[in-house]
């Protein structure tokens, strides 16, 4: 095996452990259901309904997926609730494909603004997106514009230097704005692939978020007009409808092009993923497993949602 199906599969065998708890809410469930009905009908939704909601799914996403099954059972008269197992799984996976275009940013000069709030894993998805993006053979540059965290620009300095990458600023209590031109300039100068910077996530006070948020974009537009850009929230997936509140904020304030989604080693509440994609139809890019580079990955909707359903018929095939 490849040192990258390797690290694959140990990302996956992370992945699965990490949903355990979401899986034994939905899948246990689910199969009860499936096997405890004799017919398809609205009791029988009624009960998946509960399930799908119960496992952090969201209604919005469970009454989009159960919408699409419904189609699905028509169009195929089904009679048998078992038959639906197979239907509603490939349901969740098509509401869940991100699709090639959602990495556009590694195709051109890109900036990359990552924000999210204290203790979600941010400066930590930096680092390893860094590491991710140099070993694809980019020139990437690192801006520690996160300068209100006590530090975060240390933090930042430990990852850069594992990473093998420039990073610019770091000084606690500097303008953020200024720090993103200085970045700017260097990444320009070094004739930089991407510019990924590591922007501040204070949600509890909106307004200078957003002011700060506004200055960093006025800046690009004068300094670096040619750059694709990118914003990506990172949040953490044991908070489950937590995560979800905060990806509405943060929205409010940023034109969020994705998420990541860290943790998801712990006791992940995996429904989450589907219900964000599904209320503010900014797609999942990236989860994080653990500690080390290799632990994010971009987003595979069959390996997640394969992670979600049938974790064991899985792990014997990889």
């Amino acid at each position: 095996m490849s040192s990258e199906g390797k690290e694959k599969k140990g990302f996956f065998s992370r992945l699965v452990q990490g949903l355990t708890k979401t899986r034994d809410t939905i899948v246990s469930g689910i199969d009860s259901i499936f096997s405890g009905f004799s017919s398809i009908d609205d009791d029988f939704y009624e009960e998946l309904e509960e399930i799908l909601i119960m496992g952090d799914l969201g209604v919005h996403a469970t009454t989009e997926i159960l919408e699409n099954l419904k189609a699905k059972v028509k169009e195929q008269h089904i009679k048998e609730p078992a038959q639906c197992k197979e239907l509603l799984i490939s349901s969740i996976k098509e509401q869940m494909d991100v699709g090639e275009t959602a990495y556009q940013f590694e195709h051109e000069t890109s900036v990359v603004l990552v924000i999210g709030v204290n203790g979600v894993g941010k400066t930590t998805s930096v680092g390893k997106l860094a590491g991710k993006l140099k070993g694809q053979g980019k020139r990437v540059v690192i801006a520690a514009a996160d300068t209100f965290r006590a530090a975060a620009g240390e933090q930042l300095n430990e990852w850069a230097n594992r990473a093998g990458v420039d990073m610019i600023g770091g000084q606690e209590g500097a303008d953020p704005a200024s720090v993103v031109y200085d970045a700017v300039q260097a990444a320009k100068a070094r004739k930089a692939d991407v510019l990924l910077c590591d922007t501040a996530g204070r949600l509890h006070n909106k307004k200078n978020l957003m002011e700060e948020l506004k200055k960093i974009h006025r800046i690009l537009e004068k300094e670096y007009p040619e750059a694709f850009r990118e914003t990506l929230v990172v949040l953490d997936g044991t908070t489950g409808q937590n995560a979800l509140a905060q990806a509405k904020q943060f929205s409010e304030v940023a034109d969020i092009s994705g998420i990541i989604l860290t943790k998801m080693d712990g006791t992940a509440k995996g429904g989450i993923a589907v219900a964000i994609q599904s209320e503010l139809g900014i797609p999942v890019k990236y989860i994080g497993v653990g500690e080390t580079i290799d632990d994010l990955q971009k987003f595979d909707s069959e390996q997640f949602v394969n992670a979600l359903f049938t974790a064991n018929e899985n792990a014997k095939e990889e």
